[in-house]
């Protein structure tokens, strides 16, 4: 254990800033958000950057929303009668169905890297939540030691970069998205700037 606490230190400051912003993504994915994280969402500024701009709209949405109406969204997109209107996992995206070979290439890759699903979550593991979270954890070293940036990258490329930027935009525009409009913008981006960045990074 205190070989991998001491490796969390040498995470640099950009990349805890990668990880918050996953982990508020999937924060926010995972259920509605309540006035707390309504509240910490107004709070946020963004500079002139697409990615600031996405947080600075968000955070307006966020100053008008009560936690009520937050659920009523988060229900409808997600939820449903008998399902909502997005299907946020990557099996579907790049399928058509769920629980499909995403999802067990998934769970293979979770357990060579010691990644288990919580007890209490029922959900498949490849929602989009879920792989928000993990992504933030192995940048800080969550799991073990924090994950290389070729690590990252292997991890973001197979089961992320195909089909999250592509949910973030059809949550840009669903027809029940008010308040996770602006979330689908800001993932989106985000995705976009994450995708560039691995990119540049060596194969």
């Amino acid at each position: 254990m205190t070989a991998d606490n001491a490796q969390t230190l040498d995470v640099s400051t950009e990349d805890r800033l990668r990880a918050d912003f996953y982990n508020f993504l999937g924060l926010l994915l995972a259920g509605p958000p309540d006035q707390l994280l309504l509240d910490q969402m107004a709070g946020l500024t963004g500079d002139a950057s697409d990615l600031g701009q996405a947080i600075q709209a968000m955070a307006r949405v966020a100053k008008v929303t009560k936690p009520a109406a937050a659920e009523r969204e988060f229900n409808a997109l997600f939820i449903g009668l008998g399902r909502g209107e997005l299907l946020p996992y990557a099996s579907f995206y790049l399928t058509g169905f769920l629980n499909e070979k995403p999802l067990a290439q998934l769970r293979n890759d979770m357990a060579s890297r010691g990644i288990t699903r919580a007890q209490n979550v029922y959900e498949p593991e490849d929602n989009i939540a879920s792989l928000m979270e993990m992504m933030a954890g192995m940048i800080i070293g969550r799991f073990g030691a924090p994950a290389s940036l070729e690590d990252q990258k292997a991890f973001w490329s197979k089961h992320i970069g195909p089909w999250a930027a592509h949910f973030y935009s059809d949550l840009e525009g669903a027809e029940s998205s008010v308040l996770y409009a602006s979330v689908g913008t800001a993932g989106r981006v985000f995705m976009e700037i994450e995708r560039e960045a691995f990119r540049m990074t060596a194969a």
